[in-house]
């Protein structure tokens, strides 16, 4: 496939999400590949296909000894390096190997492209205080990425899509700003009531105020972070996409908190992450019911916004 947005960096793991001397398959860009972590929190990435014949290495296994990753086929040892590991001896590389950058317990690669924007610091910038609660709304979406990418800058689509939820009435944007490759803006949001049968099977609802205001801020065109302060605490949802295959595309959303109340945080952890993963729910249904995209018709307030993350994107 043509690789999208080549010299991106993208976001394609989180620690919790490797385990220790487990293998783990991402797809990027159309191609496989193999990621492990070992017990001094080395991660390393190899493509996914042994040369042999062809078996995918995530279903093997690691020998934590040697830092090696066997094949499920015929044992066939490999190290960090690609190389085929053979009673103490080594060949030439045989497997292309990925290279990853691990900041903090997150997991970064350009996917073999030189860069051509630098890793953003948004994570490391605003979560200082907060307890990561986990990761939610971890879906392969069939959709385009460009598709996936405008759903998080269509402030529009929130009294829609997630009505359901949210019980969303109004939606404004304030202070809205754009540099470069990070956009910032406030958004004040007006909601309803929710039903006693949705806050008994959300009870995050309980803590959400008929009006609250959003600090959204983006690292095009990996992230997408969401600050929301309510009356017990603030949250952090860091949604990150990368493109898995032209009509495929990977999410999933680092999750953390800032509760003093520990009972109250103690409830709303699960209930929280529930909240995400439907949310997440909402935006893929959306996504993989559209139609072949059409040049609008009907133009919408603060579609500014997601026509600026478009022109980012075409003008790659």
């Amino acid at each position: 496939m043509h690789p999208i947005l080549p010299g991106a960096p993208w976001l394609i793991a989180h620690r919790s999400m490797l385990g220790v001397n487990k293998p783990h398959k991402i797809t990027l860009n159309g191609r496989d590949y193999v990621l492990w972590q070992n017990q001094q929190g080395e991660v390393f990435g190899l493509d996914n296909i042994c040369p042999h014949m062809q078996a995918p290495l995530s279903d093997g296994w690691i020998c934590r000894e040697r830092d090696t990753i066997t094949c499920p086929f015929h044992a066939l040892e490999f190290d960090t390096q690609g190389r085929l590991y053979r009673e103490e001896t080594v060949t030439q590389p045989l497997l292309e190997k990925l290279d990853l950058t691990a900041i903090g317990d997150n997991i970064w690669t350009y996917g073999g492209y030189e860069p051509k924007i630098p890793i953003p610091e948004l994570i490391e910038r605003i979560t200082p205080g907060f307890e990561f609660v986990g990761i939610a709304g971890s879906k392969s979406i069939q959709g385009d990425f460009l598709s996936n990418l405008l759903i998080n800058y269509d402030y529009n689509h929130q009294n829609g899509t997630h009505r359901e939820i949210f019980r969303i009435k109004a939606i404004e944007v304030d202070e809205y700003q754009e540099n470069g490759y990070s956009t910032k803006l406030l958004q004040k949001v007006t909601r309803d009531r929710n039903t006693l049968g949705e806050l008994a099977s959300n009870p995050v609802l309980l803590t959400v105020p008929k009006t609250f205001v959003n600090q959204f801020e983006y690292s095009f065109p990996s992230l997408t972070s969401f600050i929301a302060t309510i009356p017990s605490g603030q949250f952090i949802q860091i949604h990150s996409l990368y493109p898995e295959t032209e009509n495929r595309t990977k999410t999933f959303v680092l999750v953390f908190a800032k509760i003093q109340n520990l009972v109250l945080k103690s409830l709303l952890k699960n209930s929280l992450l529930k909240a995400v993963d439907e949310v997440i729910r909402q935006d893929t249904e959306t996504i993989e019911n559209l139609y072949p995209r059409q040049k609008p018709k009907i133009r919408l307030p603060n579609e500014e916004i997601m026509f600026y993350a478009q022109k980012l994107y075409q003008e790659w």
